[in-house]
């Protein structure tokens, strides 16, 4: 049996400072748009920006030429996709347009499309689209579990499961990696768990997390 942590009542948790958590959770958006912004998009326009300059040397040799105007169009189009799967991250089309339900079917099947892991999904609710403005929280949260799931935890295998648990609206979350002690948890500044805290608290929720070195983790929460 691994540590727990309960987090029965996150208003409590949280010193009924519910904004806070919202706040919290903006804060490590925009930190993470600026950051890909940063390192991906900027890069990439500064090359572009680069190669552009050296268009305006004078008597540049015709093979210069073509080999700079490869590059201009090559970093482009990276740029260009970048910029889609930043767009796709912030507001994944379909969520947006068919709900939660398909907005994790495409996640995980896009992991498991990268051969990043397997991910086995079962769902036994039903999701109310006019609801969708709080099911991005729940989206998120699963992506930030998965992110911990591959880059932290090693995980080769993950289970998601909603269902109706006593009489809650619950998500049941568990894979096989390396696991962590939670009682280190304030320690653990890669694993993003006070993000998911945070917007299991603006989900009126609780949770609980389970894991222990070397025997995976799991997470329950409802909203």
């Amino acid at each position: 049996m691994g540590n727990k942590l309960e987090f029965d009542d996150l208003d409590v948790f949280l010193k009924n400072k519910q904004l806070s958590a919202v706040i919290r959770t903006l804060e490590s958006d925009r930190k993470r748009i600026a950051q890909d912004l940063h390192d991906d998009i900027s890069s990439k326009l500064n090359v572009i920006s680069l190669n552009c300059y050296l268009l305006k040397i004078p008597n540049l040799p015709q093979k210069d030429i073509e080999e700079i105007t490869k590059n201009i169009i090559e970093y482009t189009s990276k740029a260009l996709n970048s910029s889609k799967k930043m767009t796709h991250s912030l507001l994944p089309p379909v969520l947006d347009k068919f709900g939660l339900h398909a907005g994790i079917e495409e996640l995980c099947a896009q992991l498991f499309d990268d051969g990043a892991v397997e991910i086995r999904y079962e769902n036994n609710l039903e999701f109310d689209f006019k609801d969708n403005d709080k099911h991005i929280h729940v989206f998120r949260i699963l992506q930030e579990l998965f992110a911990n799931s591959i880059k932290h935890g090693k995980a080769t295998m993950i289970s998601v499961l909603f269902d109706t648990i006593d009489g809650k609206r619950t998500c049941k979350y568990s894979d096989n990696g390396i696991g962590f002690d939670v009682n280190q948890l304030e320690n653990h500044k890669g694993l993003g768990m006070k993000n998911v805290v945070s917007r299991v608290a603006v989900l009126e929720g609780s949770l609980s997390i389970e894991s222990q070195m070397n025997n995976g983790i799991t997470v329950i929460f409802n909203f």
